[in-house]
């Protein structure tokens, strides 16, 4: 596929998929001026659901290369479409050395690339710690790192359940409804310096702050 055509593929896609979520999820977005609009991007968000790469991508105003686990792709349907949309193969066991190598070359090539650091959806909701397998990209990351923070996608759809539960406009708000909140770049050069548990530590802290603005963000209850 052509760049020019994989762009309106990606599109179409985004077009379809922000309609959907605002109307079945009350979907609400701030911060989307923080990302720069051109040059290499490290996104880092929280992993809530199946839901998080499509929530990003309608986040960030950016064309986005995605980290997907190998077993993705073994399903040729599914393979062709997450292909279609930019996706970056890695190992099942985290980001190996294939997966840093192709993310490394992405930001080269000045895209923007998400990351999910803590290398599972969540259990409880909560932002848990980021995986050390990490540190290896951000230590040899130039780009501007921005963070994310996604509230309600595990309300929504949990790793338990097998379907989603909607939080549309029309009804009354529920804990369902999904937000995102996206904060301002990080240079990587604040973190020359710093050790392994303290460079995740202070990234992890910046992910959580955006994962608590979501939750004030979020369609709430009258009184809430």
């Amino acid at each position: 596929m052509s760049p020019w055509l994989a762009r309106r593929w990606y599109d179409v896609v985004f077009w379809t998929c922000f309609l959907l979520f605002g109307f079945f999820f009350s979907l609400r977005v701030r911060g989307r001026r923080n990302v720069p609009r051109r040059g290499p991007v490290l996104v880092l968000s929280n992993h809530q659901s199946f839901m998080d790469p499509v929530l990003n991508g309608l986040s960030v105003p950016r064309y986005l290369a995605y980290l997907a686990r190998e077993t993705l792709f073994k399903n040729k349907y599914f393979k062709a479409l997450i292909e279609s949309l930019d996706a970056i193969p890695i190992d099942h066991k985290g980001l190996g050395k294939d997966g840093l190598q192709a993310t490394l070359d992405a930001l080269k090539r000045g895209k923007a690339v998400i990351v999910y650091p803590e290398g599972e959806r969540t259990h409880d909701g909560a932002v848990a710690p980021f995986k050390a397998g990490i540190s290896l990209l951000l230590k040899k990351v130039e780009a501007p790192i921005v963070p994310i923070g996604i509230a309600g996608a595990f309300e929504a759809w949990p790793r338990h359940r097998k379907f989603p539960r909607f939080a549309p406009l029309f009804a009354p708000p529920s804990d369902a409804s999904i937000a995102v909140s996206i904060g301002k770049p990080i240079d990587p050069a604040t973190l020359v310096g710093l050790s392994r548990e303290e460079m995740l530590q202070r990234l992890a802290e910046a992910v959580d702050r955006e994962f608590q603005k979501a939750q004030k963000l979020k369609r709430q209850k009258r009184g809430s």
